[in-house]
């Protein structure tokens, strides 16, 4: 089906090219449960339960050494202090079994930590693996309806950014946020031991800590969620840019698309400074309460020193301790703002995962055996909205027929092919192949009976040999070759220097759109489909292309039922029945001799190109 069809036919939800997306920033319209997408993003790491309680208890174990370790750093001050002012000399067996210590539990921290982050690691990589393995396979369980009401760029931001943002703060943020909780019931349990006083006054921070994060938390969170929408919006408009590089430069659209470009761009510049902002304001206003109390600290724990009730090694290990206790409630507080955006993307993750699926489940619709149809449209009722383009449309077509179709721009000429492929589903009456409805197979079942030649023609980034065989994976070297052949395509691919293993780049322009044309009639060739769809595949390319895109595709006609849409008249003398469609309904129907003798639409739109020719 052509662009310029796909366009007009679909519903007007379709995002036209330079508009704003207008699900843009939608996302923060109502707020999402952050703990059931924490919960839902829990349940893909479920079956590597082992490594995470592997990790779990290494970061308890390395958390404990880091907590013992300075107070046995303590415990030497206190053996050298006792033993100068004992006059007694310092016992060095003691400061050595002490310091030998202190080197093991470093030596055991760093272990510990390289365990930990190792597992993490591992954990988050197989986790966003089958969340992209998931979001791949709902790409191709959504409705066609899906992609006309988003665009490119905002599913490819989802797939690639998003996944990426969560990937990086699941192995990196969550491993913080859990060595941090660890390491402050630590050092809280160790501050307790020495002097539950001093501890009191510590965890002053700890209130004023909450309510700074229950402040900031949520403006934080709809400015990061709006930040990768805008992302996925930006990433929109610098997708359609570069591919209508041309029609931009044509129409002088650079000012307008730069435009665009700025609003997007400042779009996520505010949303993004507001979002750092917000989350950097933590660890400076924290930074200046844990000073305060160290200062509070140090006065008190001197005069504890001084009137014997601290020995001074505990009061050294308590300054390491109320120094570092504030250290994990910041990194809490700074990696929370990084699990904000691991959330946002998540819920973007999520409402993809969530949409709507096509029901391709079989059906049990009433069949009809004795119909001697190839094609059967029986009454079929069908509307991209709520208002019908189909009211009661009949078609019954016998094997090996050629039907051509016709029409003004808008008459359903696409949507009848869509409706065939069962890209959307019929609102009423029954399509059948051979007899049976089609809602009665499975999508495998049905496409796999049907070929299409595309007026804009698909290869993807891959060999020439890999192009053919996509028609048919399971189609050995012999009838890849014979079905170029079969295309006329051979000879010009023997030419090439690499020949059938030459690489076609990502828009397949390393060839003439003639060649293109081939390699996919190559290509419906191999697949060797029972009915063929045709667009008009010759609208782009110069005469004597024309006239080999013809003769292949006469070839690839010959014995099967096909459809053919009809833009120039002159392709379809031969069908043995023209549709003329207007407005979701036949208005004319024969050949082009009957047709033309009605005087009717279709004469109106052969005179017009026969004018247009000979004007």
């Amino acid at each position: 089906m052509s662009k310029e069809q796909d366009k007009e036919e679909k519903e007007p939800s379709k995002k036209v090219f330079g508009q704003k997306d207008p699900n843009f920033g939608k996302e923060n319209e109502k707020p999402k449960n952050a703990w059931a997408t924490i919960k839902r993003l829990a349940g893909y790491t479920k079956k590597n339960v082992l490594l995470i309680v592997l990790a779990f208890v290494a970061t308890i174990a390395g958390t404990v050494m880091q907590v013992y370790s300075p107070k046995r750093t303590g415990d030497a001050v206190t053996v050298i202090f006792e033993g100068i002012r004992s006059g007694q000399g310092i016992d060095f067996h003691a400061l050595l079994a002490i310091l030998l210590t202190v080197a093991l539990l470093f030596v055991g921290i760093f272990l510990a930590n390289f365990l930990q982050q190792r597992l993490m690691v591992l954990v988050a990589q197989k986790a966003t693996y089958r969340l992209r393995k998931e979001l791949k396979a709902k790409m191709n369980k959504v409705p066609v309806s899906y992609f006309d009401k988003h665009t490119n760029g905002n599913l490819m931001s989802i797939a690639a950014n998003d996944v990426d943002n969560i990937v990086t703060n699941l192995q990196e943020s969550l491993t913080t946020l859990i060595s941090s909780v660890i390491l402050l019931v630590g050092y809280l349990t160790m501050m307790l031991l020495i002097s539950p006083i001093l501890t009191l006054i510590t965890a002053a921070i700890i209130p004023f800590s909450l309510i700074l994060m229950g402040l900031i938390t949520p403006a934080a969170k709809k400015y990061t969620t709006a930040y990768y929408t805008g992302l996925g919006e930006l990433s929109t408009n610098i997708e359609e840019s570069y591919q209508g590089f041309a029609v931009v430069k044509t129409f002088n659209g650079e000012e307008a698309i730069l435009k665009q470009f700025d609003g997007s761009n400042e779009t996520m510049v505010v949303q993004g400074r507001k979002a750092r902002f917000l989350g950097g304001t933590m660890m400076p206003t924290m930074s200046l309460g844990s000073n305060i109390v160290y200062v509070l600290i140090a006065v008190i724990g001197a005069l504890k020193v001084i009137s014997g009730q601290i020995a001074i090694g505990d009061i050294t290990a308590f300054f390491q301790y109320s120094s570092g206790f504030s250290q994990p409630i910041m990194k809490i507080l700074q990696s929370w703002g990084n699990v904000l955006a691991m959330l946002a993307s998540a819920e973007r993750v999520f409402e993809v995962l969530d949409a709507e699926e096509m029901d391709d489940a079989p059906k049990d619709y009433p069949n009809d055996t004795d119909d001697p149809a190839k094609v059967s449209f029986d009454h079929v009722q069908f509307g991209y909205g709520d208002d019908l383009l189909m009211h009661d449309f009949c078609l019954d077509v016998a094997p090996g027929q050629m039907i051509a179709i016709v029409g003004h721009t808008g008459a359903g000429k696409t949507t009848l092919i869509n409706l065939l492929e069962r890209f959307y589903d019929i609102k009423g009456g029954s399509i059948r192949i051979d007899g049976v409805d089609t809602r009665n197979m499975t999508p495998d079942e049905l496409r796999s009976r049907i070929g299409m030649v595309l007026q804009d023609t698909w290869l993807f980034s891959g060999t020439i040999y890999d192009n053919i065989k996509y028609g048919n994976e399971s189609a050995t070297d012999e009838q890849i070759h014979a079905a170029a052949k079969a295309a006329y395509a051979d000879d010009f691919i023997t030419k090439l220097p690499d020949g059938y293993d030459t690489i076609l780049n990502e828009e397949a322009d390393n060839i003439s759109q003639g060649q293109r044309q081939l390699i996919t009639i190559a290509r419906a060739f191999v697949s060797d489909p029972e009915i063929l769809i045709l667009d008009e595949a010759t609208s782009n390319v110069d005469s004597r292309t024309e006239m080999v895109i013809q003769s292949a595709m006469k070839r690839l006609l010959n014995g099967r039922t096909s459809f053919v849409v009809a833009h120039r008249l002159s392709t379809i003398y031969d069908a043995d029945r023209i549709l003329v469609m207007d407005a979701g309904d036949i208005v004319e129907t024969g050949d082009h001799e009957e047709l033309q003798a009605m005087g009717g639409v279709y004469a109106d739109i052969y005179n017009s190109q026969f004018a247009l020719a000979t004007g």
